[in-house]
């Protein structure tokens, strides 16, 4: 699959280069040369989305940071965190040709009991599952609207 395929995301301007046939793409926040994967065109969009768009503060975003469960070792995708470093949002990006099923969930789930974030959301640029934690019922609710940021101060 080619990486650059058209997302119900707005548009925007990422920086891409091509070096041997492989494509990168300049990250937002590791500011470094990327390899250009489908999962990593989902990532950079909502990466610029989120900061362009809802204003998420840039320096409270966190790209791929390895967390600890149990014996198993991840990274996840994307956390917006408060100035309290909280987690605010979790994230898991997917490539535009893998659906969001219950194994997505499954898989976000890990990061989510580590973070324990506002929101969790989970998306393959196509379609997007947002849910909330609703904090009295101890459960998930689904929007439609990606949230904007609020800060804990």
């Amino acid at each position: 699959m080619h990486p650059i395929v058209p997302l119900n995301l707005p548009k925007t301007e990422l920086q891409i280069k091509k070096k041997d046939e492989q494509l990168y793409v300049n990250c937002l926040i590791r500011k470094k040369s990327i390899i250009l994967t489908p999962e990593e065109w989902v990532r950079q969009h909502f990466i610029a989305f989120f900061i362009d768009k809802l204003k998420y503060p840039k320096g409270l975003l966190s790209v791929e940071k390895t967390i600890k469960y149990g014996d198993l070792v991840r990274r996840w995708d994307l956390a917006v965190f408060n100035t309290n470093q909280d987690c605010f949002l979790l994230m898991e990006c997917k490539a535009p040709n893998i659906k969001i099923t219950t194994s997505v969930f499954e898989q976000s789930l890990l990061y989510y009991k580590k973070l324990q974030s506002d929101y969790l959301i989970m998306s393959n640029g196509l379609d997007h599952v947002i849910l909330k934690k609703n904090k009295s019922s101890n459960q998930f609710e689904q929007i439609d609207l990606f949230p904007d940021y609020i800060s804990s101060e």
